[in-house]
């Protein structure tokens, strides 16, 4: 708080509150209702990243929920500010991403009689948040705060939202407490007789797997299932993609999963990505194990199959089936899983594009080399065809995904983010040209922040994932109206005051790779390519 100003406002409560709980960043775009706020955080230590929509604001938030486990915090203003921040918050939800956005509100004084920017905002978010509401009094800001920040993290994490009337903002308060509100979150530990039941149920398979969901997919949660895995010698898959099966970095998963007769869903909803858990995608004799810490999601296993189920959080879990597992071999079953997972069709080397355009391997073959050659990168695929070559084709030490929700267009910001969080590795960033309209204003944002990251834009002239599907439905001719032009994006990035350079031939990708690294800035490399379909890994039956 500016002591000059006496006593401290509501809005000081809020900032003081954030940093006392271990705030450390904040992705915003300003606004009337939220200039107070703006205020508060002079002379503080949290960082502040202005953005130039609310959406980017709140992708960024969720990457840096999912690179750190921290809760990313995004801060935009009322009425439509919210809206447009709130329609990314469905991405951070299926990625069960903790994220905390705070919204600016019309003053509690005026609502009801048509105060600037008057919107029922909680209403809108709570769909797409673990809870969502709007601050009643001064008194109860701090303890509003903790409350978001501790729900976003426990349990299965997610976004939430509070919003912040202005009349809250600016109104005298009385001066903090001297220690911050508990925000502890609950651990959620299985219990021994249900780890015991677990190990009983996989004892009894002879072809089981162990599946979890969005939240084991960072760097903690990937260390933990590849202990279980060395641990029991089951294999240990985490799924975080919509395309469900078909997830190209699972290569040909499907064909083992419909042979498993043990299925172990480890924070893992059983949904759409699974076909709902019924043939042929999984044998009907497949036996279900289900524990999450979401006693709702017990419920949706049919229960003549439900062998085992409990409450409790995935990735305590995993520790303890890792301590209580031995292995007990099955090694025909695992090498059969590993071989499908890491298959990848031979003929892709093969692959070659037209006179003037790549076809996606050949983008991917040189991103992966460069990321070879750099290693401590970090690699962002977003939605779309172009956005599954890479994460079927490059390995990265960190990897963000557009996630089970299916969205296109986080790159940009989640590739801003993932800088921040690494400032030392390469950040590259592989996208179509449609998502790049999405969010190409944040190369503004990047530059002011000294940010760089290379953006790889498969550019092959239209919304390609819609194409397929008219192709596949419809015909040839009936595939209308998802042409765009080729246009020139690395011209954008540097009007922008970034780099940006075009590429029509994959032997000129690695210099311009390269060129685009050594450059110091925000990057976009306009790659032009073939329009194809995105992989659908199917090996070959013998006879």
């Amino acid at each position: 708080m500016d002591q000059s100003r006496g006593r401290p406002r509501g809005a000081d409560i809020v900032v003081e509150t954030l940093e006392r709980l271990g705030v450390s960043r904040i992705f915003t775009l300003s606004g009337n209702h939220i200039m107070p706020i703006f205020d508060a955080l002079l002379g503080t230590n949290i960082a502040v990243v202005h953005v130039r929509q609310e959406a980017a604001c709140v992708h960024m938030a969720d990457a840096w929920g999912r690179l750190t486990g921290e809760v990313g915090v995004a801060l935009v203003t009322g009425g439509q500010g919210q809206t447009n921040g709130a329609a990314a918050l469905f991405t951070a939800l299926a990625a069960e991403s903790p994220v905390l956005l705070l919204s600016g509100h019309a003053g509690l004084s005026e609502i009801g009689r048509g105060a600037f920017q008057e919107l029922a905002q909680a209403d809108i978010a709570r769909p797409m948040t673990k809870a969502s509401w709007t601050a009643a009094s001064v008194e109860t800001l701090a303890d509003d705060i903790a409350r978001a920040l501790r729900i976003a993290r426990e349990g299965r994490p997610g976004p939430v939202h509070l919003s912040l009337p202005v009349d809250l903002l600016e109104a005298p308060a009385a001066a903090a407490p001297s220690t911050a509100p508990d925000a502890t979150i609950r651990i959620g530990e299985p219990g021994a007789d249900l780890v015991e039941a677990v190990a009983a149920e996989i004892g009894r398979a002879r072809r089981p797997l162990i599946l979890c969901g969005p939240a084991a997919c960072g760097a903690e949660g990937r260390g933990r299932m590849a202990a279980l895995e060395a641990a029991s010698g089951i294999p240990v898959l985490g799924m975080e993609s919509p395309r469900g099966l078909n997830d190209p970095s699972l290569g040909a998963f499907a064909e083992v999963l419909a042979q498993a007769d043990c299925l172990v869903l480890v924070g893992k909803p059983l949904d759409f990505t699974l076909k709902f858990g019924v043939a042929p995608a999984v044998a009907p004799a497949c036996r279900f194990v289900v524990v999450d810490p979401d006693p709702v999601l017990l419920a949706r296993v049919d229960p003549a199959r439900l062998a085992v189920s409990g409450t409790a959080d995935a990735l305590p879990t995993l520790e303890a089936l890792a301590r209580r597992l031995g292995d007990e071999p099955r090694p025909d079953w695992y090498a059969a899983v590993r071989a499908a997972v890491d298959y990848r069709p031979p003929d892709w080397d093969e692959r070659r594009g037209s006179e003037g355009r790549l076809h996606p391997v050949e983008l991917c073959r040189g991103v992966a080399a460069f990321l070879d050659r750099h290693p401590g990168g970090t690699l962002i695929c977003d939605g779309g065809e172009i956005g599954q070559w890479p994460q079927a084709l490059v390995n990265a030490p960190r990897r963000l995904i557009n996630g089970v929700s299916g969205t296109i267009g986080a790159s940009l910001p989640f590739a801003l983010a993932a800088r921040l969080h690494d400032p030392a590795g390469p950040v590259v960033a592989v996208l179509g040209d449609g998502t790049f309209g999405f969010h190409m204003a944040e190369f503004d944002t990047a530059v002011r922040y000294g940010l760089p990251f290379v953006a790889v834009v498969g550019n092959d002239a239209r919304w390609n994932a819609e194409y397929q599907i008219q192709l596949r439905n419809y015909g040839a001719a009936r595939a209308r109206h998802c042409d765009l032009l080729t246009s020139r994006y690395d011209r954008v990035a540097t009007a922008l005051g970034g780099y940006g350079a075009l590429v029509t031939r994959a032997e000129d990708l690695p210099q311009a790779l390269e060129d685009a690294y050594a450059s110091g800035l925000p990057a976009c490399l306009n790659v032009l390519i073939e329009s194809v379909p995105a992989p659908v890994i199917r090996r070959a039956k013998a006879g």
